[in-house]
């Protein structure tokens, strides 16, 4: 790629919001989990329900993502994917506060391989409430070329895996209609299923990398004794909608690894540090 965005490096903003108990209470009762009062630690990776950034028509691109050039820098690239990240956490974010989170933009790197250009983009969060500061996150996003048609598969049907820790679910279109709403993703690869299979060529409707790291934390955090302290996640190959998905995890000595997994592949693999 000819574009130079060494100019992006170093950009910040800084935004707040309040971490209502309706936001994450709704996403819980979509999971069949239990709600949490005001006052209460928020669930792990909750924040990602928050901090909306809502354009109007006229500021959207045609994926249903906020138009190019905003925050991010305008990368050429058609296809943005949230590929992985990872969070330190120093102490809860309890419901009901006031948060606010400033965002930088620490690199912006353009590679080539077998799929052809690609733009990674690293974005740090520091989100901080009433104690001070108490998630620091990393994101990687890459940019990427339109998908020839035909080149992205479901994977094999297979049996459940024998995992120590197993949660099984059915990501349906409800659900996942549910948390695109819920974080205001208007990606459309996530609920128009004509969009994502004609424009994006996912053979079906795709599952959201942060539901599933939601998913994973929560599967670890329902396991482990001591305090989770790190997250570091990587999503490999997408997960869709109408198979069964399967949050696994095994304790380690210094914490766990956990992953998702649909038919014998495994979309999502995560470290977690206690």
């Amino acid at each position: 790629m000819s574009e130079d965005f060494s100019d992006w490096i170093g950009r910040s903003e800084t935004v707040s919001d309040r971490l209502d108990a309706a936001r994450t209470n709704a996403l819980s009762s979509a999971l069949g989990d239990a709600p949490a009062a005001d006052g209460a630690p928020l669930p792990l990776l909750h924040h990602w329900l928050y901090f909306w950034d809502v354009k109007p028509p006229e500021g959207l691109g045609v994926d249903g993502h906020p138009a190019k050039g905003g925050f991010l820098p305008p990368v050429p690239l058609p296809r943005r994917m949230w590929a992985g990240g990872r969070l330190s956490f120093r102490q809860p974010l309890l419901v009901g506060e006031a948060v606010t989170r400033t965002s930088t933009i620490l690199d912006v790197k353009a590679k080539s391989g077998k799929s052809g250009d690609l733009v990674f983009v690293t974005v740090r969060h520091e989100l901080s409430g009433g104690q001070g500061l108490a998630v620091v996150e990393e994101q990687d996003i890459v940019y990427r070329e339109a998908a020839a048609p035909g080149s992205i598969a479901l994977a094999p049907a297979g049996d459940a895996p024998d995992a120590p820790w197993r949660r099984d679910m059915m990501p349906d279109t409800v659900l996942l209609f549910r948390y695109s709403a819920l974080t205001m993703n208007g990606h459309r690869i996530h609920y128009d299923r004509p969009y994502a299979m004609g424009e994006e060529a996912y053979p079906a409707l795709v599952v959201h990398g942060p539901l599933q790291a939601t998913l994973l934390a929560g599967l670890a955090a329902s396991h482990l004794d001591a305090p989770i302290t790190g997250f570091d996640f990587r999503g490999q190959v997408p997960a869709f909608d109408g198979m069964p998905l399967h949050v696994c995890g095994e304790k380690t000595e210094t914490g766990a690894n956990v992953w998702t997994q649909q038919g014998g592949t495994r979309n999502m693999v995560a470290t977690i540090t206690v």
